[in-house]
């Protein structure tokens, strides 16, 4: 009876201890797992030596415009209202909705007859007070005779004078009277005040319509030239000055919403005299041919404003300026290894954009691979699409043991997607008959 549980005491020894032991094997196991290299070649890294493969590219210098960007819309040349200037019944139209049309060129008619009545009276007048004058000449030439013969006095003669005096100013006044008659009547032909596009017509034919109408007739549009209004913040005033002070006319650039067409180039006209305080931004007026039609009024564009060029600039691709902690830098490749360098932006060309800092021509930088690397780490420098194939066989090196052996979580994994595959088979086959 002694015996036994000192029987019970070893077995119980025993099993802890391969407990223990399972666990710490399995500790062990993850932990050299953890820490196994996962790179393509030696320990330390991606490449030969744990060299990390990434692509990069040369330091150039050249000039390089410098471009203002902003938001603008596209404004009509001039946008005129058409309006009667005299009150009559519109007879007929003679314009089709969003044609072009020119200056001078006809649009509707009014009812003329009430102009030409007024006109026929007007020239009436004139021809009767006319006939008067006439008469009051004729008699003032027999007076002034008659005096020089003494046998009328001179009070006649100079009652005569101031009588033809009359006539002819009422003439001058019938004359008026049958100016404006006639300008009446032009009005009832109404014409195109300038060149451009046609809008919505705003009343019928029938339709009596009046000077005071706030309507108007239609709405004429002028789109060659266009201009286009956009504002730059303050900023930029010194340059914008100094390119509008320059003899050679500023380019400006209009594209779409997306910045992916430009759809015309133009040139700058001038500045608004005074800077909004509220945004702290100045007006512009960029001017545009638009022969194609492709600006419309109202359009929402991006612009871009040529504000000079930098010289002998330093350009890199854009990929390769990155922003840490302390602001922008770049990863500068010497002797194989790469150095963080800081560096200051400037204006943006294409993919490419302006750098300062304590860089050199011909410096190679690092444009695709960086976010694994740190300050004077190891790198190789490939292909960007050699470097692209190279990390997407990563995922298939990592799967892989020692001889080329799948790992035990692979192992396990592929069993477990064969066996619910297995299941979904048999779930999917229909029951045989006379089987529930």
């Amino acid at each position: 009876m002694t015996l036994k549980p000192r029987k019970f005491n070893l077995r119980l020894t025993l099993i802890l201890l391969v407990i223990a032991g399972l666990l710490g094997g399995g500790i062990y196991f993850i932990v050299t797992r953890a820490t196994e290299p996962t790179g393509m070649g030696k320990p330390g890294g991606m490449g030969p030596g744990g060299a990390q493969p990434v692509a990069a590219s040369e330091i150039k210098v050249r000039d390089v415009p410098i471009w203002i960007n902003a938001i603008g819309t596209m404004i009509p040349k001039n946008l005129v209202t058409v309006r009667s200037r005299t009150d009559g019944e519109l007879l007929k139209l003679h314009f089709t909705e969003g044609q072009m049309v020119k200056a001078g060129q006809l649009l509707a008619e009014l009812d003329p007859r009430a102009a030409q009545v007024q006109l026929a009276q007007a020239n009436g007048q004139l021809a009767r007070d006319s006939a008067q004058l006439k008469n009051a000449q004729l008699d003032l030439e027999r007076y002034r005779k008659l005096l020089e013969q003494d046998s009328i006095s001179r009070q006649q003669v100079d009652t005569q004078e101031a009588l033809v005096r009359q006539y002819q100013g009422t003439v001058e006044v019938d004359k008026g009277l049958v100016a404006a008659a006639k300008l009446q009547l032009d009005y009832t032909r109404i014409t195109a005040p300038v060149a451009g596009r046609i809008g919505l017509r705003q009343v019928d034919p029938g339709n009596i319509v009046k000077t005071g109408d706030a309507n108007g007739i239609v709405v004429i549009a002028q789109v060659q030239p266009i201009t286009a209004v956009f504002s730059v913040p303050e900023i930029n005033l010194p340059g914008v000055v100094q390119a509008l002070a320059a003899k050679d006319p500023v380019v400006v650039e209009v594209w779409d919403r997306e910045l992916r067409k430009r759809l015309a180039e133009g040139r700058l006209l001038t500045a608004d005299n005074q800077i909004d305080t509220a945004t702290g931004t100045l007006k512009l007026k960029a001017e545009f041919r638009n022969e194609d039609s492709s600006l419309f009024p109202n359009q929402f564009v991006n612009v871009r404003l040529a504000a000079g060029i930098a010289r002998d600039a330093r350009v890199v691709p854009g990929s390769a300026v990155l922003r840490g902690a302390k602001g922008n830098f770049v990863y500068v490749i010497e002797n194989d290894k790469v150095s963080a360098v800081p560096v200051q932006t400037g204006p943006v060309e294409g993919d490419n954009i302006v750098v300062e800092g304590k860089l050199r021509p011909g410096m190679q930088v690092v444009t695709d691979g960086a976010d694994k690397l740190r300050d004077g780490a190891q790198v190789k420098v490939i292909s960007a699409e050699a470097r692209e194939k190279a990390t997407a066989e990563v995922p298939k090196k990592r799967g892989k043991r020692d001889g080329g052996k799948a790992s035990t979580d692979d192992k396990t994994s592929t069993t477990e997607t064969q066996r619910h595959r297995e299941i979904n088979k048999q779930e999917g086959k229909p029951k045989e008959e006379g089987k529930s």
